[in-house]
């Protein structure tokens, strides 16, 4: 169990705001692409001009859904959309479309791996939909700063966790979850770089044994994994110290400064802005049609963790190949387009997850772009089954077959690297080991059987690395008696 100065325990929430992917916004018709000349992706409601009402997209109501069967959440067939209020200079309306009384998705629960290797459950308390906000520019005047109304609109998902997350290690985990979720699924890209996914993480502390929640400060918009690992980290300390030197922890709302990895004040729960919700009386209560959520279902891939356990089961490969595998959805394509060309899905994984990915971390590259194709790679496996080439043979055709661009059969042809599997050539090689050592001849068998290995490096020498290894160790064999 992870704890502070062993006196403490660490208890987590995380809200996390995923926006949707959509060709358009969440009330409008405007792009929610991202980037863009500034201001180029703005309707009249965006700007929140007088009488613009909005309009729900649908789109965007069905990747929630989606999102929310993809943690097995409850979707609520009724649910309302409310104003909150703020005024802020990204916020052209003065309030916030979002979802604070009735979500759109009720709770679920995700499962990570904790830093013990033990399998563990955080429920999620809802997810609901809301409008993201315009975005400050703060680097192009040192006296002004400018709004970018692009991002205003945009659907957004906040997926609250309750503070069942222990550690700073959990609290990342369950980041990367979620994002390789939503990610899985096509509703949110995930990347945190572009503020398409941020975190808002709650820590608080408790004595450990004690069932009563310390009081809980939250540190907003963290933008990677890393960074909330950190600023748990920070947080979990810096609150231990106001404990041991028998202080009150202060609610307060903190930000987290990447350069220092230190959490600092933002505002205390006495500055907390009254945001007045109420229901928004220009847009009706959001009731779902019915079969639309089977329909959702009905169009979602099969998800990670029946994926993993399914390879594990199919093909025999191990825990950790099947997890890494199942953990972007682009290995796990790249994987299932190979074994269509080759059945042996156990030495798939091993040379993906190994030599191919290998090169692709060197060139900087993702799967997505390999210059290995599933077929190519299927092919390399199917010649190394069948005896045409060995294993090690086998990665220089995979470098050669990344550089060049050529199927592993043509490689083979036409670098003759086929692997020698006549009787006769090896019997000859392994001749002319034996008469050049009668001396290791002589140990060997003696009883001096660690050398079998030399006899066979050199055999395979002779070969010139082309020899059937099993071929010259029973032929081997045989000779030294």
């Amino acid at each position: 169990m992870y704890t502070v100065n062993n006196k403490y325990e660490v208890n987590i929430g995380l809200e996390i705001h995923c926006q949707v992917i959509s060709e358009s916004k969440l009330m409008s018709g405007s792009s929610a692409r991202y980037g863009g000349t500034p201001n180029s992706h703005v309707s009249f409601y965006d700007a929140a001009f007088p009488g613009q009402l909005p309009l729900i997209n649908k789109f965007c109501i069905e990747q929630a859904i989606k999102t929310g069967l993809g943690i097995n959440a409850t979707i609520n067939k009724t649910s309302h959309f409310d104003r909150k209020h703020y005024f802020y200079a990204d916020l052209p309306s003065g309030y916030q479309i979002t979802q604070q009384f009735a979500p759109l998705v009720g709770r679920g629960t995700v499962e990570i791996v904790n830093e013990e290797g033990v399998a563990k459950s955080i429920r999620v308390n809802r997810i609901h939909v809301e409008q993201d906000a315009a975005k400050l520019i703060h680097d192009r005047n040192p006296n002004f700063s400018y709004v970018d109304l692009n991002r205003a609109g945009k659907a957004l998902m906040e997926i609250v966790s309750e503070p069942d997350i222990s550690s700073p290690y959990e609290a990342g985990e369950y980041v990367k979850k979620i994002r390789a979720m939503v990610r899985w699924l096509g509703t949110c890209d995930g990347n945190m770089d572009e503020g398409s996914m941020r975190c808002d993480v709650s820590l608080s502390l408790r004595p450990i044994g004690s069932k009563t929640l310390g009081t809980r400060v939250e540190m907003k918009n963290v933008n990677s994994v890393k960074f909330a690992v950190q600023a748990a980290e920070f947080e979990a300390e810096r609150q231990a110290k106001i404990l041991d030197a028998g202080e009150t922890v202060a609610q307060e709302t903190r930000l987290f400064d990447p350069n220092s990895g230190k959490t600092k004040f933002m505002r205390s729960k006495e500055d907390a802005i009254d945001y007045k919700y109420f229901p928004d009386p220009d847009i009706l209560p959001l009731v779902l049609e019915d079969g639309l959520v089977d329909k959702v279902k009905a169009a979602m891939p099969e998800m990670p963790d029946a994926k993993r356990a399914r390879y594990i089961a199919e093909f025999g490969m191990s825990d950790a190949n099947a997890a890494q595998l199942t953990s972007d959805i682009a290995f796990a394509n790249y994987f299932e387009s190979a074994v269509k060309s080759c059945p042996d899905g156990k030495s798939i994984s091993n040379w993906i997850l190994g030599d191919l990915s290998a090169l692709l971390n060197e060139a900087n590259s993702s799967i997505e772009d390999s210059p290995v194709s599933p077929g190519a790679l299927a092919e390399l496996v199917n010649i190394i089954n069948d005896g045409t080439i060995s294993g090690k043979t086998a990665k220089d055709v995979l470098g050669f077959v990344y550089t060049e661009r050529k199927s592993p059969k043509d490689i083979v042809a036409a670098k003759g690297l086929a692997q020698i599997s006549d009787t006769g050539a090896i019997e000859k090689a392994i001749d002319e080991v034996i008469a050049s050592a009668p001396d290791n001849v002589a140990q060997y068998r003696s009883g001096k059987t660690a050398l079998f290995g030399w006899f066979v490096g050199q055999s395979l020498k002779a070969l010139k690395g082309q020899g059937n290894p099993a071929m010259v160790n029973e032929i081997l064999k045989s000779k030294l008696g």
